[in-house]
């Protein structure tokens, strides 16, 4: 894991050095272990090493092949290296490194090699013969990449500030971008805050020559053919169980200790479970513990810790040590988020117990049908008839609901075209709704590619899919993906902290993408995950109720944190995009108790003002 930077100029003009040293120098939370810097006239490329896998300086990136043509920088993990390298015998390896794979798989099949690769990354290859540029991105966007381009130039980094310490000009706000920021609470694909910084898409290829730029989709979760040929349930779980002990194997390569994150709930016992039948008698296991009842889970832990013999490690938060690094992990930004704050202070607390790499279980949910998003989307599938209704008449229904954002929901759910996921979806994951937003702010509809659009443009693929894998995919393309694997990566790498997460495995997605939805009903809990596991999983962390890791927002925005917060909302209402006076009366009626106000909604609005003041951007 680590953080690349690239400058690739079109007019044929020698990049300075200092300008990707610059780059290069943000980022060097994300790789203290190396630095390297390569330049060949029009193209400079930096990097930041986390040494994770062949720690010798010779591994050290970036790295050229042994003619000297080819020049790769890379961010991630390729898991599966060590099978690819016997195809390879042709090239004089020198390293035992994945990344001196990577470099031989492109020169000996050349984009081909994206086939060959099972991991997370962001990689980009220089052709010092051809003056060509290639960059991809991993399958399902683990991995974020971010880039500037003009006729001059294409600048690109593992983060936004990066490309902001080099970007030319003014950095202007993008407000299509935070209108689906406060929308979603992050800001998905392809927008950054910054006006002409883009993000690159997940499961695509760019190749740069001449001046022209190229892109290319290699994998897509919604346009992917998926065929299932299994009837009998114990042959589904079988598979289920099978890939998810190779995604875990493939995610214990490691030449540094491999930890698990061990929350107590159905998807990170099952890692730590699987770890155990991978090969590891006592995984190192860490859990988060708080005074408050309510958000402490770690009973659960301890015994999932306790049936497979894990190194258990308890670190205890008290609430003042959380609301202490708040400033910390809002500096830790790179890019404004509702979330994340979490993910912060988890990561630091592990990386203090010498921790580089730990196995997560994020992504159970989106896979295995484990959120209420997925049955109210078929609850909403057997209400079609709603929508054979005149519009008029839905509009008047819709007029006769109260006001709060439940309400506000269901008007826009009855408003749409159709109950399809591509309508749906966005409505179900919005936390600002448009009224609240036009009430609010001056920002407009986005014009360009929103995640509306997005799902929309792919409705004739998505309708071919089970109901279920209909949600996932939205989830892939939206909350997941813009949300949760970005928070997690930036805020672990804040700690260069390696996170894996086995349930984001190509080969393991595009199977249960492809199962029926009779298999996937949660009759319990994520039925079909469990079941494929038995007897793994005790019955005591199946039948728990539910708790999502978080803290008590609410009350905290109204007291300990009420002057911080008042201070951002302030200087909010002072930007000419937000209608000021509305946004202080909505805080005042916050802070009163009015329950119709999300704690999000305030939030939002705060860490919007926090990065743009620490940016600079106008």
């Amino acid at each position: 894991m680590c953080g690349i930077a690239g400058i690739l100029y079109f007019n044929n003009k020698p990049v300075e050095e200092s300008l990707i040293q610059r780059m290069a120098d943000s980022m060097r939370h994300r790789g203290p272990d190396a630095e390297g810097i390569f330049t060949d006239h029009e193209l400079a490329l930096g990097h930041r090493r986390l040494s994770i896998i062949d720690l010798s300086n010779a591994a050290n990136q970036p790295f050229r092949d042994p003619g000297g043509r080819y020049t790769l920088i890379f961010n991630g993990e390729i898991y599966n290296y060590a099978e690819i390298k016997p195809g390879l015998s042709d090239y004089p390896f020198r390293t035992h490194s994945d990344t001196e794979v990577i470099l031989a798989g492109y020169m000996k099949w050349g984009v081909a090699c994206l086939n060959h690769l099972r991991g997370m990354f962001t990689m980009a290859i220089w052709d010092g013969e051809e003056r060509s540029l290639f960059i991809a991105r991993d399958r399902l966007g683990v991995k974020p990449l971010y880039y500037y381009q003009d006729g001059d130039q294409y600048i690109f980094a593992s983060e936004l500030r990066a490309v902001l310490s080099a970007m030319p000009g003014k950095k202007e706000l993008d407000h299509s971008a935070i209108a689906e920021y406060f929308r979603y609470q992050s800001i998905g694909f392809p927008f950054t805050p910054v006006k002409g910084i883009r993000q690159m898409e997940a499961g695509t290829w760019i190749r740069i020559q001449g001046g022209m730029v190229h892109t290319e989709s290699y994998w897509d979760p919604v346009t992917r053919r998926y065929d299932f040929n299994l009837t009998d349930k114990k042959q589904v779980e079988e598979k289920v169980k099978s890939l998810m002990l190779q995604s875990v194997k493939r995610r214990l390569v490691s030449d540094v200790p491999v930890g698990a994150l061990l929350s107590g709930g159905i998807d990170s016992s099952a890692v730590v479970g699987l770890m155990v039948e991978a090969g590891d008698p006592s995984p190192k296991t860490f859990t988060v513990t708080f005074d408050d009842v309510e958000f402490d889970e770690s009973r659960y832990a301890e015994t999932v810790a306790k049936k497979f013999h894990a190194d258990h490690t308890r670190i205890h938060l008290k609430p003042e040590v959380m609301l202490a690094e708040l400033t910390h992990a809002l500096d830790a930004m790179d890019i404004p988020t509702g979330d994340g704050i979490n993910s912060y202070v988890v990561s630091k607390a592990i990386h203090a117990q010498g921790i580089r790499v730990a196995l997560s279980g994020i992504g159970g949910d989106e896979l295995f049908a484990g959120y209420p998003l997925f049955t109210n989307y078929i609850q909403l599938q057997q209400k079609s008839w709603i929508w054979k209704l005149p519009l008029f008449v839905r509009h008047m229904a819709g007029g006769l609901m109260g006001k709060g954002s439940k309400k506000d929901r269901m008007r826009q759910l009855i408003g749409m075209p159709s109950p399809g996921i591509e309508n749906s979806y966005p409505v179900f994951r919005q936390i600002v709704s448009p009224s609240v937003l036009q009430e609010l702010t001056r920002l407009h509809s986005p014009d360009t590619l929103t995640l509306s659009e997005q799902l929309i443009s792919k409705k004739k693929e998505l309708s071919r899919l089970p109901l279920f894998s209909q949600v996932t995919a939205a989830e892939y393309l939206g909350y997941t993906q813009q949300t949760l694997l970005k928070d997690t990566d930036q805020m672990s790498m804040a700690h260069s902290l390696e996170i894996r997460e086995p349930f984001f495995d190509q080969d393991l997605v595009e199977f249960v993408m492809s199962v029926p939805d009779h298999f996937k009903v949660p009759v319990y809990p994520k039925s079909l995950l469990v079941d494929s596991l038995k007897p793994l999983l005790p019955d005591s962390i199946v039948f728990r109720k539910k708790q999502g890791f978080d803290f008590p927002w609410k009350s905290w925005l109204r007291n300990e944190l009420r002057s911080f917060c008042g201070h951002y909302i302030n200087n909010m209402c002072q930007r000419t995009f937000i209608q000021g006076k509305k946004l202080a009366q909505y805080w005042q009626a916050f802070l009163k108790g009015d329950d119709q106000i999300r704690w999000m909604e305030i939030w939002l609005f705060v860490v919007l003002e926090y990065w743009l003041e620490k940016n600079g951007t106008e």
